[in-house]
């Protein structure tokens, strides 16, 4: 499976962006409030269809329809951790891909004990949190301060593996470099642009991003960790790309990356002046 991508093209790229925008996924989101708006647009923006249903009852019957489902964990009250398990183990009933966002998880023993009872519940087809999230879901020294990581993590790829191994999910660890990982391999990611740290959500946008191509991916004979892949792949050219485009800061910047994620077209992909075989490596 690891080696129908690599190494990764242009033209895979394109392919794997035209399935997502001919496709339009349902994707149903469980998430918060802080987001929540810029999350159903860079949904809708890479060509899937956003559903925000998140109560009991309402999130159970909305997975009966979603393409996929992405439940994230920035505010973690009890009926909406009780509706993302619904949710969950609808879409494991329909064989729809779920994807779980960790956020803050190693900051409190809440989110800790929210995503553990996901995990346990639900079958998840890819993980999606930064260094810290990740290594504090494999058990391993983090430091999370409220949902930002920091800190220094030189073992990231064997921790997302063993994140993956421990799941059976593909797990994508978000940083300076993006790490990719099943429980087999990991592949780094060199693409982004450090302003995309500079505005608050864009982890949230990379796991609603992965929920998309995931969903678009389900059904065919490729599998959640060319989605994440491809996803993550995707989500960072975009943010390279809003970078070259004039803006004053980072308000203004995250316009532009909302309007690159719109224009991330099959064909802008296939015309790509970027070597992704140097972009994506991989270390295992």
């Amino acid at each position: 499976m690891s080696e129908q991508i690599d190494p990764v093209s242009a033209d895979e790229l394109a392919d794997a962006v035209g399935t997502l925008r001919e496709g339009e996924p349902l994707v149903q989101h469980l998430t918060n409030e802080v987001t929540m708006n810029d999350v159903a647009n860079v949904t809708l923006y890479w060509g899937a269809l956003p559903v925000m249903a998140d109560s009991p009852g309402d999130a159970g019957q909305m997975a009966e329809l979603a393409g996929a489902i992405l439940l994230n964990v920035g505010q973690v009250p009890e009926p909406k951790i009780d509706a993302m398990a619904e949710a969950g183990r609808t879409a494991n009933e329909r064989g729809i891909p779920v994807v779980l966002d960790p956020v803050g998880v190693g900051a409190t023993a809440a989110r800790e004990e929210a995503a553990q009872r996901l995990l346990s519940e639900i079958d998840f087809a890819a993980v999606k949190g930064n260094y810290g999230e990740i290594s504090a879901l494999a058990g391993v020294e983090a430091e999370v301060k409220g949902v930002e990581s920091v800190g220094e993590y030189e073992e990231i790829e064997e921790t997302a593996r063993a994140v993956a191994d421990s799941t059976g999910a593909v797990v994508v660890a978000s940083g300076v470099e993006d790490v990719v990982a099943d429980a087999e391999t990991a592949y780094t990611i060199a693409a982004g642009h450090e302003r995309m740290g500079q505005v608050v959500g864009t982890g949230c946008l990379l796991g609603a991003t992965l929920a998309a191509f995931c969903g678009a991916f389900a059904g065919t004979d490729r599998d959640p960790l060319e989605g994440a892949l491809y996803g993550t792949l995707a989500f960072d050219l975009a943010g390279e790309r809003a970078a070259e485009r004039d803006h004053e800061g980072p308000a203004s910047y995250r316009v532009n990356f909302l309007d690159s994620v719109a224009g991330f077209t099959a064909d802008v992909a296939a015309d790509l002046e970027v070597d992704l075989a140097e972009r994506v490596e991989r270390v295992s």
